[in-house]
């Protein structure tokens, strides 16, 4: 499953599409962004936004942490 899906499907029904809005923001920044700094400041900042979803209570902890892994795993690692 894709991570913006997976982010998708965490997020509380009722939130939805609330959050829906800022997900296609970050979606559409990522898949734009060329250069590897550009694609590592989005990916810091959709980790901040998802931090604060489960501080907020938006989603889950084991789902924020799942999220977070993913993240790294995609946009952050050393290619």
């Amino acid at each position: 499953m894709r991570t913006f899906d997976l982010i998708r499907d965490t997020v509380l029904p009722e939130f939805r599409d609330r959050v829906a809005d800022y997900l296609v923001e970050y979606e559409t920044a990522l898949g734009e962004a060329t250069e590897p700094e550009r694609v590592k400041a989005v990916a810091n900042q959709l980790r901040g936004y998802l931090r604060g979803l489960n501080t907020t209570r938006v989603l889950g902890m084991a789902d924020w942490e799942e999220l977070d892994r993913r993240v790294v795993n995609t946009w952050l690692q050393e290619r």
